[in-house]
């Protein structure tokens, strides 16, 4: 009888430590029952701390979690996050490990990871593949409203259940919240972020958003008016809705002006303002420069918030 080859010990003990990630994260892995029909996955990040994804909690209220025992407790929404499509939810003390926290800063593209679920009543599931890029941004007008950025983009299936579930290493730790962008991309929120989140909404309960009371949409800047005002940038975005006594009503700002940089940055497309209306930006004064009637000005805009 043959022995087993190298390459046959090395794939079984890569399987075997894959199935060990698996289990050590599933832990700490619970349903959520926030919508109808099919639970979504969430995490115990911190002790009576849950995050799942946004998107699939549909009611704030009568929301229940099941422990990998089987249990089922009620849950309190704490708060949610559109924007980075995080929602946090409180649990009674119960005994339930929370997870163990890794640094989604060293994944490296091609890293082998797990999405680890618990979607229905079997028990854990898993899906598994590669990071295939870092540090990705997503716009308002890519996913549903939501822009933030450095993503994770990941190679591997997320099944029906799987939103909110931990991205795992290889070592069994969570490094990060998986969910679904646009055009079906799986994108992972990483740990840096999930922790932000979370400290926001233990603290206030919301986390603000800025905004300008503006409905635009981009414009290319023709080149005799480029050459006129020396302007290196090709276009902007034009100004075709101002909300009645919203920030930039109140500011002067007119329909048909086109705004060009806000604070000092080029603005080429309303992705660009929206990466400007963090919660840091609120109640702040950022310089609006607008080109109206052919002419260059400045128009210093108080971001209110949302």
């Amino acid at each position: 009888m043959e022995s087993p080859s190298i390459e046959s010990n090395t794939l079984l003990a890569l399987s075997n430590n894959l199935a060990d990630a698996v289990e050590r994260a599933g832990r700490a892995v619970v349903a959520v029952n926030a919508r109808h029909r099919i639970p979504s996955t969430g995490v115990h990040w911190r002790n009576g701390i849950i995050v799942t994804a946004e998107h699939t909690v549909r009611r704030d209220e009568e929301i229940a979690v099941r422990l990998p025992d089987d249990r089922t407790v009620a849950a309190t929404l704490i708060g949610r996050d559109s924007s980075t499509d995080l929602a946090v939810l409180r649990i009674p003390d119960v005994q339930l490990p929370t997870a163990e926290i890794g640094d989604s800063g060293t994944l490296q593209v091609g890293n082998l990871v797990l999405a680890v679920a618990r979607p229905g009543e079997s028990g854990l599931s898993a899906s598994w593949g590669v990071v295939s890029a870092k540090g990705i941004g997503v716009t308002q007008r890519d996913w549903c409203g939501k822009q933030t950025e450095g993503l994770l983009k990941l190679d591997l299936s997320l099944y029906p259940g799987f939103s909110g579930s931990p991205l795992v290493d290889a070592k069994g730790s969570v490094v990060g919240i998986n969910t679904v962008g646009p055009r079906n991309m799986v994108l992972a929120i990483p740990v840096a972020t999930v922790n932000r989140v979370i400290d926001t909404l233990l603290e206030k309960g919301k986390i603000a958003r800025g905004y300008l009371g503006l409905g635009m949409q981009p414009v290319l800047l023709p080149d005799n008016l480029k050459n006129a005002l020396n302007l290196s940038s090709n276009g902007g975005v034009i100004v075709v809705n101002i909300e009645s006594d919203g920030p930039a009503d109140r500011a002067g700002v007119f329909i048909g002006d086109v705004l060009i940089s806000l604070d000092g940055r080029p603005i080429a497309d309303t992705g660009d303002v929206q990466a400007m209306l963090g919660s840091e930006s609120v109640g702040k004064t950022l310089n609006a420069q607008v080109i109206r009637g052919g002419a260059l000005l400045t128009v210093p805009i108080a971001i209110g918030e949302r």
